[in-house]
């Protein structure tokens, strides 16, 4: 099946000019997690585009408390096992904690995670020194995704997982980054739980496309964890979230309506922002 799906797939693949295109379109962008072959397989034929393996595998799949004890290793393993079932979405890796903390480990960190986990980007969390991280690796052609707002990783300083930017002095600082993440050459940012108005200003004030997730629904696309969109994490939903699986027989159907709700704007609706 998943052979299959690689040798040939039913779209073209996507690649990061083609969401740069998208942007420009004004077509959103539909992104997912995943954590292995069997649900990517269901992402990619439901037409995600773009599959991130997030570190927040660490909650969901390893059931650590945040996503501080995920090691390369373990993102090596699971991109590799995802991009056996993709053949179209482009697959994003996580760069989990302390494996950026400069350049050289940076690139020696991505290099494993798209030789050996076949990613064809990574995603890093921060700016400030990031930023210098970002610099190396766009010099050696690896692209990045940026990551602003709630930062997971850094969950002790910021006290806690609590939506950014909601004073003015936090929103231009978030506006700064976004802009400074753009000039070191990042391809793509996501933004997690930052004020829907902060959100669009950002959108509208950069170059690269904007994928949120509980930032509103004028960012350029969205992405949810999988487990929190087919209602499966344990506890508490986030307020961001919605689960798609109530009312559907399948997984895929579940993963189809979650598309089609972002491709036309009915997700996020006003319940899911700040």
């Amino acid at each position: 099946m998943y052979a299959n799906a690689r040798s040939a797939p039913t779209r073209s693949a996507i690649s990061v000019p083609h969401l740069h295109e998208m942007k420009s379109k004004g077509d959103k962008i539909v992104a997912l997690t995943a954590y292995d072959a069997s649900f990517a397989a269901q992402c990619d034929a439901a037409g995600v585009d773009v599959v991130l393996v997030g570190d927040s595998l660490g909650m969901v799949v390893q059931g650590h408390a945040s996503t501080l004890p995920v090691s390369v290793d373990d993102m090596v393993y699971h991109t590799a096992a995802v991009a056996h079932g993709l053949g179209s979405a482009l697959l994003v890796a996580d760069l989990p904690f302390m494996s950026f903390r400069d350049a050289a480990t940076a690139l020696h960190s991505s290099g494993r995670l798209m030789a050996e986990g076949g990613a064809a980007m990574v995603k890093l969390e921060g700016a400030d020194w990031v930023l210098d991280v970002i610099q190396a690796l766009a010099r050696h052609d690896i692209p990045v995704c940026a990551h602003l707002g709630l930062t997971p990783q850094s969950v002790h300083k910021l006290g806690g997982y609590r939506v950014q930017g909601k004073t003015k002095v936090a929103a231009e600082q978030l506006l700064a980054d976004a802009k400074a993440v753009v000039q070191a050459g990042a391809d793509l940012l996501v933004l997690e739980c930052v004020p829907a108005a902060l959100a669009k200003r950002i959108g509208a004030e950069i170059s690269i496309p904007t994928i949120g997730i509980g930032a509103g629904v004028d960012c350029d696309g969205q992405v949810l964890v999988i487990y929190d969109m087919l209602g499966i994490t344990p506890g508490k939903r986030p307020r961001f979230s919605k689960d798609f699986l109530a009312g559907r027989g399948s997984v895929v159907e579940a993963i189809r309506a979650y598309v089609d709700a972002v491709r036309s704007g009915a997700f996020p609706a006003a319940e899911h922002a700040f």
